[in-house]
């Protein structure tokens, strides 16, 4: 099979979302893996069977025992990187300098200092950088942006809050890498907190907050961490334009990924912005409640709209993510580099480091 003529994918670590990212890529118009790399090569092994298993695709690409080696191959045109927060930029910035366009997970980087750091290397070495913020490319956000811009409905914005939050359990939080203080400093506040930030920057299109305020409520230390990282954190944020905005996010409670926006008129809900729920559409609710009051009748009407677009929760086309390798393959394809990706990333990571500094 040739594949000159795809978007050729390495994968950098074996960790599990990369195995959701290897169906998106599988899945995407003009993807295809090539290698996999891990720091064993019968881990990366292991990982090209299962993924192939489940998720064959007709190329069998290469296991490789070391990230270098895959940054130095000539078949692949991008990498996607998912490892940890703490050692990713050392390998964003090895990736850029052999030519190699960049789709990372999140958060982008400890510090801002680092984010812009890799952007300016990246655009010095002509290569795209995005983080893996999959709802930004879901088909529902279009939607979503037409809602709240409908002042009929909505009124002007006053108010944005969301929570992200699942409960971890004993073993997550000895063993699992995101309460390890090196390699996930942020802890929920990078893991959940960055897509709350997220969408709340783009619900107030991306105007920068005036003021926040972090609280870390709970902490937590993995066995083999160095120290502490945010386990619960709740913020509150102010902007120029009068709006205000908060989120919630945690290890510490169940399964929740809702957004609500508050207008002068109405309002928007939208119970699982960051995962869609499992089907073949994503939906959201507008409402308009109505008060009426007459003589000894007190009533409050709902008025909901519910606003739904046919796309599929992941797996299969359209879905998300796979939506989001589209448009990364394309800016590869076309090298047409599309600065906006990175500049968002760095207006969420310049919040999230104010929010941990508190």
């Amino acid at each position: 099979m040739s594949v000159s003529n795809q978007c050729r994918w390495g994968i950098l670590s074996t960790a599990a979302i990369a195995k959701k990212n290897w169906r998106a890529i599988t899945q995407s118009k003009s993807g295809v893996i090539t290698a996999v790399a891990s720091r064993r090569a019968d881990a990366a092994k292991n990982f090209i069977a299962e993924c192939q298993a489940s998720a064959p695709q007709s190329y069998q690409p290469e296991a490789l025992g070391s990230y270098e080696a895959l940054l130095a191959r000539t078949d692949v045109d991008a990498v996607y990187i998912p490892l940890p927060t703490g050692v990713r930029k050392e390998w964003i910035l090895a990736a850029a300098k052999q030519g190699k366009h960049v789709l990372a997970e999140k958060p982008a980087a400890v510090s801002a200092a680092d984010l812009e750091e890799i952007l300016a290397v990246c655009k010095e070495n002509n290569v795209q950088f995005m983080d893996g913020v999959m709802f930004m490319h879901s088909a529902r956000m279009n939607a979503l942006r037409k809602a709240l811009d409908d002042t009929q409905h909505m009124g002007d914005i006053r108010r944005i809050t969301c929570q992200f939050s699942f409960f971890g359990g004993d073993d997550f939080s000895q063993k699992n890498i995101r309460v390890d203080s090196h390699l996930e400093p942020f802890g929920c506040l990078g893991d959940l907190g960055w897509y709350c930030v997220r969408f709340l920057l783009w619900a107030n299109r991306w105007q920068p907050p005036t003021e926040v305020v972090g609280r870390c409520i709970n902490t937590s230390k993995g066995a083999s961490s160095e120290g502490e990282v945010p386990s619960e954190f709740s913020a509150e944020l102010r902007f120029a334009n009068g709006v205000s905005a908060s989120f919630y996010c945690s290890f510490l409670t169940g399964n929740q990924q809702w957004a609500h926006v508050s207008g002068t008129k109405g309002n928007v809900f939208v119970k699982d912005f960051v995962l869609p729920h499992f089907g073949c559409e994503s939906s959201f609710d507008v409402e308009n409640p109505e008060f009426v009051a007459s003589a000894c009748d007190f009533h409050m009407m709902e008025h909901t709209q519910r606003v739904s677009v046919r796309e599929y929760s992941s797996g299969f086309a359209p879905a998300q993510e796979i939506n989001m390798f589209n448009t990364f393959n394309e800016i590869v394809q076309t090298k047409k580099l599309d600065p906006h990706w990175g500049e968002i990333a760095l207006a969420t990571q310049r919040v999230l480091d104010q929010l941990f500094a508190k």
